[in-house]
């Protein structure tokens, strides 16, 4: 179709370019883009571009406070790794992977030790009512996650079971006591001081740690590094050592890019607790989606 005229006009502050043609108009309504380098569906607002038609690697979005590129996330920081029980733990590097292995056997005291062991301590924080069943005991956990993780182009909801291993050897879980059964106030009541109890595959953590005398390793509202995901990225404390506070330019998963106690002053992606109440007032390790891709913890 041949084209007569193009007229170009400016309505409320938008460029509106209209070519007329033999029976019809064309509208093209100038809309200002955003970059969205990390692919999270946010963009910066910072750099930006206007167009008709959304540019390649652009959204109308500007509220990322945090667009680095996968390719920016950095290494995990081996240090890190020397803050791992070698009693339940052990460390496997094979070039680009790492690989994490765990009996389960936290070295902290519990009541949910045998009463017969060194690390049994009587319920004080744990409601015995509301106690689960079984006493700790060894088990297996493996999994093989990248030296370099990177953010993936969507997030992944975690599911059931082990989303990550502990400092102390212990697994993480998320926020769910089944399927589609959220952690409820009655069943944290009879948690010990760690934030974990017993389930059917054995002790697990749920919550951040309580402030009590007794607790003398564990990360309660400190920079202290947790363990690390299913995704390869390190989940840290509520606070971050770069600002020696929390900080405040977490993404939807407590994750931000900064330097830790443990990279020489290096920035990577990490994850933190992130500093609000779940119920009550627990505050849940991690019951967000994870930013990298998930690998199977076995």
């Amino acid at each position: 179709m041949k084209h007569s005229k193009t007229i170009l006009s400016v309505l409320f502050g938008v460029t509106i370019l209209i070519s007329s043609c033999d029976n019809e108009e064309e509208v093209c309504v100038e809309t200002k883009w955003y970059q969205d380098t990390d692919s999270d569906g946010l963009g910066n607002a910072d750099v930006s571009q206007t167009a008709c038609v959304q540019p390649s690697g652009y959204v109308a979005d500007n509220s990322d406070t945090d667009d680095s590129s996968a390719a920016s996330t950095g290494s995990t920081p081996i240090a890190a790794f020397n803050e791992f029980n070698e009693n339940a733990v052990t460390i496997s590097f094979d070039g680009e992977d790492i690989t994490i292995e765990s009996n389960g056997l936290p070295n902290h005291t519990s009541p949910y030790w045998s009463t017969n062991n060194s690390l049994y301590i009587e319920p004080f924080v744990a409601s015995t009512s509301e106690m689960s069943p079984g006493t700790i005991s060894s088990g297996s956990y493996t999994v093989t996650v990248p030296a370099a993780p990177e953010k993936s182009s969507s997030s992944s909801a975690t599911g059931l079971g082990a989303i990550g291993i502990a400092v102390t050897g212990a697994p993480i879980f998320n926020d769910e006591e089944g399927p589609n059964i959220a952690l409820s106030a009655n069943v944290a009541s009879g948690f010990d001081y760690a934030g974990a109890h017993m389930g059917p595959t054995g002790y697990h953590y749920h919550l951040e740690s309580t402030d009590v005398e007794v607790n003398t390793s564990l990360s309660h509202d400190d920079e202290k590094l947790i363990g690390i995901l299913q995704d390869g990225f390190l989940l840290y404390g509520r606070k971050c050592n770069s600002t020696d506070d929390h900080p405040t330019n977490l993404d939807a998963s407590g994750g931000h890019i900064s330097a830790t106690q443990h990279s020489d002053e290096e920035e990577f992606y990490h994850y933190h607790i992130i500093n609000e109440t779940y119920i009550g007032s627990y505050i849940l390790l991690f019951g967000v989606d994870l930013q990298g891709t998930p690998n199977s913890i076995m």
